[in-house]
């Protein structure tokens, strides 16, 4: 079976692309993936097909309005994980990606303007995920984010099973990587790597890896 994810936007065509594209497009066609992308503009009941409208209490923008995100929900949510990418949500991390791609079904509702109703947090998504602190134009851009990370998790996606293993938020930042020429403008690779010695390699990696992440990343 393959691995869900039902997409849950104003900006259909925002996913065309990406999802036609590289790893993605190739994990579809093998059958390892299905995502679905839904208009929320179809749920709506008026003819101008409004899914924002002003908010109580007044104030800047205009907020998404629940009724057309709780039906669109309940027809396509089955058992799926529903997944608000919210600015105001926790922060998406690679553990998060992890614990998602166990669950097998996914639902990313993309918000947008000023927010969504509150009523959306308390009584229809399971939880709301920020992709760090600052804010997008909508929540397509993290969506997209969210899908490419869960989806290389997806067993058979990556050719590499190396890459899995080394995965770089696991073990702190990853180590210089360099290819051929083996010197370039006067730059050249470190000798080590060019030594033939792998478990030397190894350490050298291992030791610039927390070299790296002690200098960009302390917080790793």
């Amino acid at each position: 079976m393959p691995f869900e994810m039902d997409v849950v936007t104003i900006f259909p065509e925002f996913f065309k692309g990406p999802l036609q594209e590289s790893l993605l497009k190739r994990a579809q066609t093998r059958g390892l993936l299905k995502v679905r992308v839904h208009n929320l503009r179809d749920y709506t009941h008026d003819r101008h097909k409004t899914v924002d409208d002003k908010p109580f209490g007044g104030g800047p923008g205009m907020v998404m309005k629940p009724d057309p995100i709780f039906e669109c929900i309940e027809k396509i949510r089955d058992t799926g994980w529903v997944v608000l990418l919210d600015a105001r949500g926790e922060r998406f991390s690679q553990q998060t990606a992890e614990r998602f791609a166990r669950k097998k079904h996914l639902v990313l509702i993309c918000g947008h303007y000023e927010g969504v109703d509150y009523r959306v947090h308390e009584h229809l998504a399971d939880e709301q995920i920020s992709i760090g602190d600052y804010v997008t134009m909508g929540g397509e851009a993290p969506a997209l984010c969210v899908i490419e990370a869960v989806s290389r998790l997806i067993p058979g996606v990556l050719g590499n099973k190396e890459s899995l293993e080394e995965e770089s938020f696991k073990i702190g930042l990853e180590y210089p990587q360099y290819t051929r020429p083996r010197e370039y403008r006067g730059w050249k690779v470190p000798e080590i790597l060019a030594s033939g010695n792998h478990a030397e390699v190894r350490k050298w990696r291992t030791r610039m890896s927390r070299e790296m992440t002690r200098k960009k990343r302390p917080d790793l």
